[in-house]
């Protein structure tokens, strides 16, 4: 599918348990990120959600999945939904990006879809695939919050999928710092220890929610792609926090 200059793989439930997953390579011990994300996966791979990457030890991959089948507030029929498009060290600027995302399209195409979309934000954010690059694929944006954040579609019949009017609310009651997660990424894990260490220390309220089920997901209160962080009620990033990042949002809200 396409015309592709470097060798790829597609994660399988054949070889699963034996390829690495990119972000985290390690040839002996096992991180615990990395092996819930297998585990999720292979409860995803039989719903048609893809894991594609470059066959070699580097990080360069995309994954997507149907929109009905994807864990994100996000409504639309008939779409492929990227979770990740992401190169990494010395896999950045060698084309790859532009292979796999030229896949995903191809892909989409031949199995039908009405086109595919991504989350995005009004201004770049890490932790979400450079906007600039879909955009010259025809990307644009189909839907907004109030947080910030955009829906990014690329049509094929000029239907458009959307937020969730709830994800839209951005807001919970619980004013004490709420984490929303699930294990499609593997830094999820590490990212919960480092946040629980932190309120520990300093002696903050934190409450984590795991997001479990697809219909939970569907259900969120705000924008999600595997992480979403709320306080004071109200919704504020999807980005993975650490110390220094958790501090400023809760300095903002005193």
């Amino acid at each position: 599918m396409g015309n592709e200059e470097h060798n790829y793989i597609n994660i399988t439930p054949e070889n699963l348990a034996n390829e690495h997953l990119c972000c985290i390579i390690r040839s002996k011990k096992k991180h615990p990120g990395v092996e819930a994300k297998r585990a999720w996966l292979a409860e995803r791979l039989t719903e048609g959600h893809v894991f594609r990457k470059l066959n070699a030890k580097a990080t360069a991959f995309i994954e997507y999945a149907p929109l009905e089948k994807a864990w994100v507030p996000v409504r639309g029929d008939n779409f492929y939904y990227i979770y990740c498009l992401w190169t990494y060290g010395e896999s950045r600027g060698k084309g790859y990006g532009k292979e796999l995302m030229e896949y995903c399209i191809s892909d989409a195409k031949a199995a039908g879809k009405s086109g595919i979309c991504m989350l995005g934000s009004e201004k770049q954010k890490a932790w979400l695939t450079d906007q600039r690059f879909e955009k010259k694929y025809g990307f644009r944006v189909v839907d907004t919050t109030e947080t910030g954040y955009e829906l990014l579609a690329l049509s094929f019949d000029g239907t458009e999928p959307e937020f969730t009017q709830k994800a839209k609310v951005s807001r919970i009651e619980n004013e004490e710092l709420t984490i929303y997660y699930d294990m499609q990424c593997q830094y999820v894990q590490q990212s919960i220890d480092g946040i629980k260490r932190y309120c520990d220390d300093n002696q903050v309220l934190v409450s984590f929610i795991q997001i479990d089920t697809l219909e939970k997901a569907k259900d969120l209160p705000g924008v999600f792609n595997n992480w979403a962080v709320f306080y004071k009620g109200r919704f504020e990033t999807v980005n993975l926090v650490g110390g220094n990042s958790l501090e400023r949002i809760l300095k903002k809200n005193r």
